[in-house]
C-alpha cells in the first residue's frame, strides 16, 4: 500500500459551459474534475499534466492556479486523511479517452447537471444514501463539492 503524500491537484477542464467530470472507478468514490496526487512530481503543475493525461488522455495546453489550500479528505492510501490541493484551470486538447483503471466514465456536465449532482452529495453527506447505494450511483466526491462551492461553480 503506498503511503499518503498530502499532495493533491485538480483541473477543471471546460469546454464551452461544460465541466469536465469523472466518475472514479475506486475510493473515494464520486464525481470528480481529474485529479490526483502528486508523489514523485516535480512540481504540482507537473502533477497536474500527468493526471490529466493518465486519467482522461488530454494533454494541458495552458493552466492558471484558481485555488489552494489544505482539506480533510480521505484517500484510499495509508495515512490519506487531509491533501494540501491546488486547483487549475485547464486548456487541454485531445480526444477523452478515460483511464478503464481508474474511471467509470468520463463526460461533460452541464452546471444543472453539477447542481443534481451536489443535491446528492448534500443528501449523502446528511446520512440519508447509504454507502453501498452511494457507491452504485454517487453525486460528487464530497471534497470537490466543497471546492466547486469555494470556487462558486455550484
Amino acid at each position: 500500500m503506498k503511503l499518503c503524500d498530502h499532495k493533491s491537484v485538480g483541473m477543471l477542464v471546460w469546454k464551452k459551459d461544460k465541466l469536465l467530470l469523472i466518475e472514479r472507478k475506486r475510493p473515494p468514490f464520486g464525481f470528480a474534475p481529474p485529479a490526483g496526487h502528486v508523489d514523485k512530481d516535480v512540481s504540482f503543475e507537473e502533477s497536474a499534466e500527468r493526471e490529466l493525461k493518465e486519467e482522461v488522455g488530454l494533454d494541458a495546453k495552458t493552466s492558471r492556479l484558481l485555488i489552494e489550500g489544505r482539506k480533510e479528505n480521505p484517500c484510499r492510501r495509508d495515512g490519506g486523511t487531509w491533501h494540501y490541493w491546488k486547483i487549475y484551470q485547464v486548456g487541454a486538447i485531445g480526444e477523452i479517452i478515460r483511464s478503464e483503471d481508474e474511471t467509470k466514465q468520463a463526460n461533460f456536465y452541464t452546471k444543472n447537471d453539477l447542481f443534481a449532482l451536489a443535491t446528492k452529495t448534500e443528501s449523502y453527506l446528511r446520512g440519508d444514501i447509504k454507502q453501498n447505494d452511494w457507491e452504485k450511483s454517487p453525486g460528487l466526491e464530497p471534497v470537490w463539492h466543497e471546492w466547486l462551492k469555494e470556487l462558486k461553480i455550484i
